[in-house]
């Protein structure tokens, strides 16, 4: 099975290659083929070993070649498919498969379009290396690989200027990508010092090894092992107080938003705590903060999400809350729970991006959805996803969503956190809300959209048919629970409900439920008929607080931004023009100075030698008579 490791491994690498030879030239249709095709066989791939792990229970183990050998230090380039990184792979695959198919509609006029294709495979292919390496500094390497990628897609309309002002202020591509770049790299420096920790003390960064000795340690020193790589897992999946570069983000394209939120650089950090279980199991206060951080990035996004006007925004809102829900359920330690969420919200939350793209592109790129409406009439099929994809959104059985996040519920009742666990009950109606507002605005009631010249139409069939894919399977997954959880607790520790949970599950499930529908139903009423909007609310100081993402992002700007880059300013004119560039032009100019000094020796005029000499004989004679003066 080894040969199989290595294809999906690099199948997305020679996909990125192969699109990169044609990246400065204009459209070709079979860039667009290929990719997807290698995806494809990536995706195959990783369901043949993960049908070979669930068969035999072993994990498919690969070492490439000796990286770094070092006195005692040696790092291979080791690959290991286990259970979790079998369902990771093939969850990243499948989404990314159904992406690349559907880039060929959305970036068809796009002058970089080969470019576009060399750079979302090269996305897939860091995100397998990161899911796949047996060892933390693998795992790192993968880690700044989405980084980059994520920037080069973030901004991959770099010359673009946004043109929705009311909508995103003050944001473009470019501006979006540097600020993703940078929170993310503060963070990885938490998670670089907590790789180096474990080196330190253990003399190994492979998976297993570390695991087995973490006993050896000194709690304390767990304790900061575990909050160090948790920083990096908070940049990655945008944790406050790192989180504004995610909805900053949607200048991207919107297969790269996809990608992002569903099934790449926002899961890795999830990814992290659940591979590294091992040392959270035993540190259980910072686990425990884990899921209170968790629990209140949940509803603090959703609360933004509920006044939003942005397409895309609404939607990355949902996944930074969806992202704390997953965080919540591991740091209760219900492991596998966490990893179930991850692929049940990948499917779902992959169909209502690329849905939102079908909109983009009827819409010219419009993202203001009270400037849409009406829709339905005109794209029937992206309303039929899109809304499926807000059912399993919402928790509504039974769609996949349902089944993950009713299971973390349960869990946090059963932990008798029930703080935690009210909070998530109640993000669970807000979600339900904010989805389904967006639903209807968008494409019941008015049809507002005549007011910007837009002529809707519905995607090609063909993007419709990859989108399906998705929309199975954000009805079905959540059918396998049981079947997931006998296979994935192979390797993640069971998490085990009480007595008094099992007899509680029917009313939590009502009663979650419940709220979900009641968020339907209030989001129906108010606009599936017509846009309610009050001039009176729009103005108040609760709305204003939630639309402005409770003015975070201004204070940032206010209190980091710009005295750093007045900082910079100074250090640029007094220190680094007047300091260093000065030392270093007053060296050049000393040079040349005494070098045209020197160059008068050597005129080939016979009396300046005479002086020369005559001056350099006196010189000499003086040091001779002073030396025998001294002595």
């Amino acid at each position: 099975m080894e040969k199989y490791l290595y294809i999906a491994l690099f199948a997305p690498f020679v996909s990125s290659l192969f699109s990169a030879l044609f990246a400065q030239q204009k459209k070709m249709q079979f860039v667009g083929i290929v990719a997807p095709i290698l995806i494809g066989i990536s995706l195959m791939s990783s369901l043949l070993l993960l049908s070979h792990v669930h068969e035999s229970g072993e994990a498919v183990r690969a070492n490439l070649m000796d990286w770094i050998v070092v006195g005692d230090m040696n790092i291979t380039f080791g690959f290991a498919v286990d259970q979790v990184t079998a369902v990771m792979m093939v969850v990243v695959t499948t989404v990314s498969t159904v992406v690349h198919i559907y880039s060929n509609y959305y970036m068809d006029h796009d002058i970089s379009f080969n470019r576009f294709f060399s750079y979302l495979s090269a996305f897939v292919f860091s995100m397998m290396i990161l899911v796949m390496s047996d060892n933390f500094l693998g795992l790192f390497i993968g880690w700044e690989g989405v980084g980059v990628c994520s920037w080069l897609l973030i901004g991959f309309w770099y010359h673009k200027k946004d043109e929705s002002k009311d909508v995103n202020p003050s944001v473009s591509p470019s501006w979006a990508a540097n600020e993703a770049f940078i929170v993310n790299r503060i963070a990885d420096l938490g998670m670089l010092v907590g790789i180096f920790l474990i080196y330190w003390n253990l003399g190994t960064l492979t998976y297993t090894e570390v695991f087995a000795q973490l006993g050896t340690l000194d709690h304390t020193l767990l304790v900061w092992i575990g909050i160090t790589l948790f920083i990096g897992a908070m940049g990655k999946s945008a944790q406050f107080p790192l989180h504004t570069w995610l909805t900053d983000a949607m200048e991207g394209p919107t297969p790269v938003s996809a990608l992002i939120h569903a099934a790449t650089m926002v899961t890795a950090g999830v990814y992290l705590v659940i591979r590294a279980n091992p040392l959270y199991s035993q540190i259980p206060e910072v686990s425990y903060g884990i899921a209170l951080l968790g629990t209140f990035v949940a509803i603090f996004a959703a609360s933004m999400a509920l006044v939003n006007r942005d397409l895309k925004r609404i939607v990355a809102y949902s996944t930074l809350s969806q992202l704390g829900y997953m965080f919540a359920a591991a740091g209760l330690g219900a492991y596998w729970i966490a990893l179930f969420h991850l692929a049940a919200h990948a499917f779902f939350k992959a169909l209502l991006f690329l849905g939102a793209g079908n909109v983009m592109h009827a819409m010219h790129d419009e993202l203001d959805i009270f400037k849409m409406g009406g829709l339905k009439k005109k794209m029937f099929w992206s309303f039929l996803m899109m809304g499926l994809a807000s059912l399993a959104l919402a928790g509504i059985y039974p769609l996949a969503g349902f089944f993950s996040k009713d299971a973390i519920l349960e869990a946090a009742f059963n932990e008798h956190t029930y703080g935690i666990w009210f909070v998530l009950w109640l993000t669970a109606g807000l979600t339900a809300f904010y989805s389904f507002r967006q639903v209807f605005i968008v494409f019941l009631g008015d049809e507002r959209y005549h007011e910007i010249g837009a002529h809707p139409h519905e995607a090609k069939p063909y993007a419709l048919w990859a989108m399906s894919v998705l929309a199975v399977l954000a009805v079905i997954f959540g059918w396998f629970r049981e079947d997931f959880m006998e296979f994935i607790t192979k390797f993640l520790p069971a998490y085990e409900m009480s007595e008094h949970t099992h007899h509680m599950v029917w009313i939590l499930t009502i009663v979650t439920t419940a709220i979900a529908v009641t968020g339907i139903l209030v989001a129906f009423f108010k606009y599936s008929k017509k846009l309610n909007r009050s001039e009176k609310t729009e103005n108040s100081f609760a709305y204003k607080l939630l639309y402005n993402q409770y003015y975070i992002p201004h204070f940032y700007e206010k209190a980091i931004t710009k005295p750093y880059a007045e900082l910079s300013e100074i250090a640029w004119q007094e220190l680094d023009m007047k300091v260093v560039d000065a030392t270093v032009d007053g060296i050049a100019k000393t040079i040349e100075s005494s070098g045209d000094v020197s160059r008068r020796a050597q005129d080939g005029n016979l009396s300046s030698y005479l002086k020369w000499m005559t001056a350099g004989f006196v010189l000499i004679t003086i040091i001779a008579v002073i030396s025998v003066v001294i002595k």
